[in-house]
């Protein structure tokens, strides 16, 4: 080679040959032809097996589907349909046990209102999967469904009141006295149903067929157990160490620890502590019957009746114990470290009459008086009680006076026994019984007195002891006798009862004169005849003719005899019914 052709060998240099790349040389390769056409056929197989598989199942339930545990894993939806009502009727119609902590309870899921929703349910199954690894999944996992549920509220919200009875409140912290002494009681958590999330769980999870649990939440005690050991140091023990004395008028009472603690108890307040408080009638009950003899008990005036006079016995002004202003501090002196005693608290009480104005009321003679008689056996006992109860009352100026609102019931309690009364038009017993004749009494008593006739009402058929058209009965809570102290000074009550004869008095300042006309019997009516059964029931009697009579009221002025008021009541009487007992 020569100097002169340099150019040939340059271009040599410059220009090498390279190998082809490894990657290249595979695609380029027989290998990678064959690869392409098997990877060809797996997706084309793929796409052909998703096709069939597509294909043969349509209409069917996707694979590993099961609801509330009920396998419908590739059924046509008919099937599955059937399959799901028989099994999820049978357990809405079966008791479901669920459990509350640790209280077990049972339910019917029906009863409670639960019922599936099958529209519902169907769209949480949903249908075949498109993606085709889901579908691939398939064959080898477990989907589970709840079913979707239709709720009652009312009938949920009863079934959920009723498990509430299975709530368990918290112990309160507190402190008790057993004999005297002071017990602490420790706090104890309460459990209560968590009504939201309880619906929520019975709604979502009553069909999975087994024990369900329902959720609760715990609730705690207002007073903790550091409250209750300071409410028993610092209150509870201090305050039944020892005695309190509480000293009155001439005279003081002890309470002992025991009757003490037993009128004491504890309650929270709002910052969680434990306050004392005492229980007012227990503590008067251990000390009045100790302190009696320093109370004076209020006396209404009254009226001494001697020689056809009357006279004016004083009123008694009561000191009596004021228990309120007595207790007031009780509580702070009980837990003070000093002295344990307590000055009694007394007040003045006047009498419902003082002896000021008894003196006003001009209570100076007779102005009117009555006396019946007849009577014997229990008739007696009730005329005397009732005449008991009268005696001694005293009608203020314009004042009415009811016997019924006087005496009040009168009952067995009240000392009255059984006795004859008229029932309907025919003789019968009842307690309380021959009362009507201390009532015709007091009538005629302030008949002839002047008073204003209020209200009263005759027998249903004359009684030959009472004068016609001027007599009155009386029924507990039903028939009254009611009369009106229509003058300027007050009216006193006497009365008198023995053995057979009865005597009411009114005493007051008289200034009228009364006069009594009886009118004629006319009318008359036969009795007709009843026949009962004999018993208790039954009293025979011989009957009496009925008749209308009248009776006329003249009232006159004291002083001047001039008439100021006539009146005349006129009464039918129905006839005595003839009874036979057979």
């Amino acid at each position: 080679m020569t100097s002169g052709s340099p150019g040939r060998h340059a271009r040599a240099r410059q220009d090498p040959v390279e190998p082809p790349a490894p990657g290249r040389q595979f695609l380029n390769s027989a290998a990678a032809r064959r690869a392409g056409i098997a990877a060809g056929v797996l997706l084309a197989a793929s796409g052909l097996a998703f096709v069939v598989d597509w294909s043969l199942s349509a209409g069917q339930v996707p694979r590993g589907v099961q609801v509330a545990g009920i396998d419908i894993s590739g059924l046509q939806r008919s099937q599955a349909q059937t399959r799901l009502e028989l099994e999820l009727n049978q357990r809405a119609a079966q008791p479901l046990t669920v459990e509350i902590g640790d209280v077990r309870a049972d339910l019917v899921p029906r009863d409670a209102g639960l019922s599936v929703d099958w529209d519902g349910t169907w769209d949480r199954i949903g249908g075949q999967p498109v993606n085709p690894f889901t579908r691939v999944w398939s064959v080898f996992g477990t989907r589970e469904v709840e079913p979707a549920v239709f709720v009652d509220d009312a009938a949920m919200t009863r079934q959920l009141d009723a498990l509430r009875t299975h709530d368990r409140q918290p112990v309160e912290g507190g402190v008790v006295f057993d004999q005297g002494r002071p017990v602490p009681v420790r706090p104890v958590p309460g459990r209560v149903l968590d009504v939201p999330a309880a619906r929520a769980a019975l709604s979502e999870h009553w069909a999975d067929g087994s024990v369900l649990d329902l959720p609760a939440a715990e609730t705690q005690a207002t007073v903790s157990a550091a409250a209750v050991d300071k409410a028993l140091r610092e209150i509870a023990q201090p305050a039944v160490r020892a005695p309190v004395t509480f000293t009155g008028k001439g005279g003081n009472a002890t309470l002992d620890p025991v009757p003490l603690a037993g009128a004491l108890s504890f309650h929270p307040n709002e910052q969680g502590a434990l306050e004392l408080s005492y229980n007012r009638e227990a503590l008067i009950a251990a000390l009045e019957p100790q302190l009696k003899p320093t109370v004076v008990e209020p006396k209404d005036a009254g009226f001494n009746l001697s020689g056809g006079r009357a006279t004016v016995v004083p009123a008694v002004v009561g000191d009596t114990i004021n228990w309120d202003k007595t207790f007031e501090g009780l509580p702070a002196l009980l837990v003070s470290p000093g002295d344990r005693s307590k000055a009694v608290v007394y007040e003045q009480v006047q009498p419902k009459l003082t002896t000021a104005d008894a003196e006003k009321f001009g209570v100076v003679q007779s102005i009117g008086s009555f006396t019946t008689s007849g009577f014997s056996g229990p008739s007696g006992v009730n005329i005397r009680t009732v005449a008991r109860k009268v005696d001694g009352a005293v009608i203020r100026p314009g004042d009415t006076f009811s016997l019924n609102d006087f005496t009040g019931t009168r009952g067995v309690e009240q000392g009255y026994v059984e006795s004859g009364i008229i029932d309907h038009g025919r003789p019968s017993t009842a307690v309380g019984g021959g009362i009507s004749q201390f009532a015709t009494t007091l009538y005629n008593a302030a008949y002839f007195a002047g008073m204003e006739d209020v209200d009263h009402t005759e027998h249903s058929y004359y009684i030959s002891r009472y004068p016609a058209a001027r007599e009155a009965t009386v029924f507990d809570g039903a028939i009254d006798l009611k009369f009106r102290n229509n003058t300027p000074y007050g009216v006193y009550i006497e009365t008198a009862a023995g053995d057979s004869e009865v005597t009411v008095r009114l005493w007051s300042t008289k200034t009228v004169e009364v006069e009594s006309i009886a009118g004629e019997r006319t009318k008359p009516t036969e009795p007709n005849t009843v026949t009962l059964p004999k018993g208790k029931n039954c009293i025979a009697s011989d009957g009496a003719p009925g008749f209308t009579t009248s009776d006329t009221r003249i009232i006159r002025d004291a002083k001047s005899g001039k008439e100021t008021y006539r009146h005349t009541r006129t009464v039918k009487y129905d006839p005595i019914p003839i009874v036979k007992c057979e």
